[in-house]
């Protein structure tokens, strides 16, 4: 999910925590789990430091290690520690309880999203990306918040209150599993171009009815749409890879080995300029409009010495005024 979700969502675990007799009892106890829910609720997301670095660094382990299985314990124990150094009186048994189920609450929801988490790490280093949630969710945000606001204005008291919101956020994420599973079935009778072997990955967007849509073909070739209830349109068919000489090349380049790290659906072309080659490498789960924004750049030379590149998020108009990409002849 995104920053503001997971802050609305470590303020409801602050308030569902009131179901606990020993937090409901205990004031204190209540202000230290809710600095613990909300401070678990970013623990993960602290390698966005990693762009301070670069981009290819921070792609490559973004949701990585952070989210895995060994730091759900870590942070729980580091936050929990922190918290008890301020709050000594507080218990440290329904602090960590609570403090521990917003962690775990964070990477569960981050691997409903495409983005996805290496979650099961150090098990395997698989993205784990089950396509089911947008990663802003205008029904999450906008009932977490509601919440919020009912409990600050002492509209409804916390128990009931986050008892009911987490139900409903449990229902939703059932029913979003359940399209989204009735939605892929679906694809093969609303496809008329579907052969056997073909496979598709149905993607979310901020709209309920409206799903991006890859096939991924036999061949090794994409197919790009959308469908919108039961309209299927494709976008763009028969994507596939250059095997230019570049394009070989260019994933000896490091921002091209992180995105291929972080990636399975990558797809490279070549343009030529003047002075060489531009070998752009893009994530087909992310067209926009016409744009695939998700992009590993790699500008070179004739001899396929690189000159520039740039990995990221950022429009063709804007790559080609940042690398500075010549295309006079």
């Amino acid at each position: 999910m995104d920053t503001g979700t997971h802050l609305v969502m470590g303020f409801t675990l602050a308030g569902l925590a009131h179901i606990d007799p020993v937090v409901a009892a205990s004031p204190s106890l209540a202000i230290a789990v809710a600095f613990g829910t909300v401070i678990a609720s970013q623990a993960p997301d602290i390698d966005g430091v990693l762009r301070l670095k670069n981009n290819a660094v921070y792609i490559r382990n973004h949701r990585g290690i952070t989210h895995s299985l060994p730091f759900l314990l870590l942070w729980t124990v580091l936050i929990t520690a922190a918290i008890t150094l301020v709050f000594r009186d507080v218990s440290v048994l329904h602090l960590s309880l609570w403090t521990g189920i917003a962690v775990c609450v964070h990477v569960f929801s981050d691997m409903f999203n495409t983005y996805g988490t290496q979650a099961f790490r150090p098990f395997t280093e698989r993205w784990i990306s089950w396509n089911i949630i947008h990663i802003f969710d205008p029904f999450i945000f906008g009932t977490h918040l509601s919440a919020i606001l009912l409990w600050v204005l002492g509209i409804v008291q916390p128990a009931p209150l986050f008892t009911i919101l987490y139900s409903v956020t449990i229902c939703y994420y059932a029913w979003r599993t359940i399209v989204h599973f009735l939605k892929t079935a679906q694809m093969v009778r609303l496809d008329p171009s579907y052969l056997e072997g073909d496979k598709y990955y149905v993607l979310p967007t901020v709209y309920l009815r409206q799903w991006h849509l890859v096939k991924l073909r036999s061949d090794g070739s994409y197919d790009i749409g959308r469908v919108n209830r039961s309209d299927l349109q494709w976008s763009q068919q028969s994507v596939v890879s250059s095997n230019h000489p570049a394009v070989v090349s260019s994933k000896e380049h490091a921002n091209v080995k992180a995105f291929l790290y972080f990636t399975s659906f990558a797809v490279a072309d070549v343009e030529i300029i003047m002075n060489g080659y531009v070998v752009r490498w893009v994530d087909v789960r992310y067209l926009h409009r016409t744009q695939y924004p998700f992009v590993a750049v790699v500008v070179m030379d004739k001899h396929f010495t690189p000159i520039s590149s740039y990995i990221g998020w950022l429009s063709e108009e804007k790559m080609n005024e940042r690398l500075s990409i010549d295309y006079s002849s």
